[in-house]
C-alpha cells in the first residue's frame, strides 16, 4: 500500500488551481424545496432542538434541575468523560454507517438521560442510574454532535456557511428556550431547588419525537448544493482505512492542532454560568426564566456572526479576523463583568441562603445579573459559530469535516469533564471562574496564527487531502478523483 501521507501524493496539481467539479440542475417543485440543503440543515435543527436542545434547557437551569447539584455535576463528568472519548473516533464512524444512521443512533441517548432524572425526583436513591444514563449518553452525543457537524459544514457554499451555521444554530437553541420555557410555567408557583415531574415527562416525550426525525431527512449521496455541486460522500471502506484517514487530517492539515485550545474552552464556561452563577444565586423558577433568556440570547448571537462572517464585500481571511476580534471584545466584557459579581460570594456564603431565599427575578439585584447572563449567551453563540465557521473555512468535504468535528467535540468534552469534576469536588467559585477567563483569552491567541496562515478564500481538490483517499487508503492526484467522479455522478443521473 502506497504511503498515505506522502508528499508527492497530494501536491499533485502544477497550476495549484485545483480541478472544476460538475455541475448539477437542482430537483424542482416540493422535493427540490425538501431536498434543498437550507432545509435539510432545519431539520439537522429540529433533531437537535428536541434532543441536546432540552437537554442544555436542562443544564442552564443548573443541577440538571435538581437541588443537589453534586448529582448533576458528576453526571456531566460521566458524560463528558466517554463523550470525549467516543468524539475522537467517530468521524470514522460516521464515514463508515453514514451520517443519517450515525445521527439516529446518537440521537437515542437524550430520552435515557432525562429519564434518569425523572427517577431521581420519585426515587432520590437513585444517583447511580442517572450517573449511568449520563455516561451512555455521552457515547451517543459524540455520534450525533460528529454526524451534525459534517452535515452542516458540507451542505452549503462556501459563501454560506455562516448562514447554515446559524440557521442550525437558531433552530437547535429554540429547544432551550422552548425547554426552559415549559420548566418556568411549569415551575412559576414553585421556589424550592427541584424541577417537577411534569417538566421531565414533557422533555421525554420530545426527545423520542426528535430521534425519529432523522429516518425522514434526504439521503446525503443525493444532495445537490445551491451552486449545483455534490457532496463528496464517504465511500464506507474498512475501519483500518477510516482509522488511516484520521491520522491523515492531522498529518496533512495540522493548522486544526492550533484550533486545540479554542474547542477546549468551547464547554468550559458552561459550569460558571450554569451552576456557580444561575445555580447558585437563583430561586428555581428565576432560574428557569434565566435559562429561557440564555438560549434566547444564543440565536441572536449566532445570527449577528453569520452576518458578520459571511459578508461578500471582504475577503474571507478579513472576516475571520473581525469575527475573532468581536469574540476577544465580548469574552473580556463577559468576564470583567463577571468578577463585579463574583467576588461577592462564594460556595460557603451560598450554602448559607435557603433555596427559596434566593434572588428572584422581581426583585431590583435581579436586572443587572440577568443582563450579564444574556451577555454570556451571546458570547457562547459567538463563540461556537466562530469556530465551526474556521472549520468549514479549512475545508468542504464531509469526510474530512467529520473529522475535525470529531475532534471538536472530543477536547470539547474533554475539558468539560474536567471543569465539571472540579465543581462537584466544590472547587471555589473564584477559581472556576478564573480558569474560564484564561482558557477563553489563551483559546483565542492560539486560533491567531491558524487564521493567518490556513484561511484562504476558496478550498480546492488540492487540500481535500481526505477527498482523494481510495479504499485502500492511497492518496489519489486530483484529476484522477475529479474524473471518477463525473463518471460516478453521470452513472448515477
Amino acid at each position: 500500500m502506497a504511503d498515505p501521507v506522502s508528499e508527492k501524493d497530494y501536491n499533485s496539481s502544477d497550476d495549484g488551481s485545483g480541478v472544476a467539479p460538475e455541475v448539477f440542475e437542482r430537483p424542482k417543485g416540493f422535493y427540490g424545496v425538501y431536498s434543498h440543503p437550507a432545509t435539510q440543515v432545519a431539520m439537522l435543527g429540529l433533531v437537535c432542538f428536541m434532543c441536546p436542545g432540552l437537554y442544555n434547557s436542562l443544564s442552564g437551569i443548573g443541577g440538571g434541575g435538581q437541588l443537589d447539584e453534586t448529582t448533576g455535576a458528576n453526571t456531566n463528568v460521566a458524560l463528558y468523560s466517554t463523550f470525549s472519548v467516543m468524539a475522537f473516533f467517530a468521524g470514522s464512524v460516521n464515514n463508515k454507517l453514514g451520517s443519517r444512521l450515525t445521527l439516529q443512533l446518537g440521537s437515542l441517548g437524550y430520552g435515557l438521560y432525562i429519564a434518569g432524572f425523572l427517577v431521581l425526583n420519585i426515587h432520590p436513591g437513585a444517583k447511580a442510574f442517572v450517573i449511568t444514563a449520563g455516561a451512555i449518553l455521552g457515547i451517543c452525543a459524540g455520534l450525533l454532535w460528529t454526524a451534525q457537524g459534517s452535515l452542516m459544514l458540507a451542505y452549503p457554499t462556501e459563501g454560506d456557511k455562516a448562514k447554515f451555521i446559524a440557521i442550525f444554530w437558531a433552530i437547535f437553541n429554540m429547544g432551550g428556550v422552548l425547554g426552559s420555557a415549559v420548566a418556568f410555567g411549569q415551575n412559576f408557583h414553585n421556589t424550592a431547588g427541584s424541577v417537577k415531574n411534569g417538566t421531565y415527562i414533557v422533555f421525554l416525550v420530545l426527545t423520542v419525537v426528535g430521534a425519529c426525525i432523522p429516518l425522514f431527512m434526504v439521503d446525503p449521496k443525493k444532495m445537490i448544493r445551491t451552486d449545483g455541486t455534490r457532496l463528496t460522500i464517504p465511500r464506507n471502506p474498512s475501519w483500518k482505512v477510516e482509522l488511516i484517514g484520521l491520522y491523515v487530517a492531522l498529518k496533512t492539515d495540522p493548522m486544526i492542532l492550533l484550533l486545540f485550545p479554542m474547542f477546549l474552552a468551547s464547554n468550559w464556561f458552561y459550569t460558571w454560568q450554569f451552576n456557580e452563577f444561575n445555580g447558585a444565586l437563583f430561586n428555581i423558577r428565576t432560574r428557569s426564566l434565566n435559562s429561557m433568556i440564555y438560549w434566547s440570547s444564543q440565536i441572536v448571537g449566532s445570527l449577528f456572526m453569520a452576518v458578520v462572517l459571511d459578508m461578500k464585500s471582504v475577503s474571507r481571511r478579513t472576516r475571520a479576523f473581525i469575527g475573532w476580534g468581536l469574540v476577544f471584545i465580548m469574552v473580556f466584557v463577559v468576564h470583567i463583568w463577571g468578577y463585579e459579581y463574583q467576588k461577592e460570594y462564594t460556595r460557603a456564603s451560598i450554602a448559607a441562603i435557603a433555596p427559596e431565599d434566593r434572588i428572584d427575578f422581581s426583585e431590583k439585584e435581579y436586572v443587572g445579573r440577568i443582563f450579564l447572563y444574556i451577555f454570556c449567551g451571546l458570547l457562547d453563540a459567538m463563540w461556537q459559530t466562530t469556530v465551526y465557521w474556521m472549520m468549514g473555512a479549512m475545508s468542504n468535504d464531509p469526510n474530512k469535516l467529520a473529522y475535525f468535528t470529531g475532534f471538536y467535540k472530543s477536547i470539547q468534552s474533554a475539558g468539560a469533564a474536567g471543569v465539571w469534576r472540579a465543581d462537584a469536588i466544590l472547587t471555589p467559585y473564584m477559581n472556576v471562574f478564573a480558569s474560564t477567563w484564561a482558557l477563553c483569552a489563551a483559546g483565542l491567541l492560539f486560533a491567531l496564527p491558524m487564521i493567518y496562515l490556513r484561511v484562504h478564500e476558496h478550498t480546492n481538490i488540492e487540500e481535500e487531502v481526505n477527498a482523494r483517499m481510495d479504499e485502500d487508503g492511497n492518496i489519489l492526484p486530483a484529476e484522477v478523483v475529479a474524473h471518477q467522479l463525473r463518471v460516478n455522478e453521470k452513472a448515477e443521473t
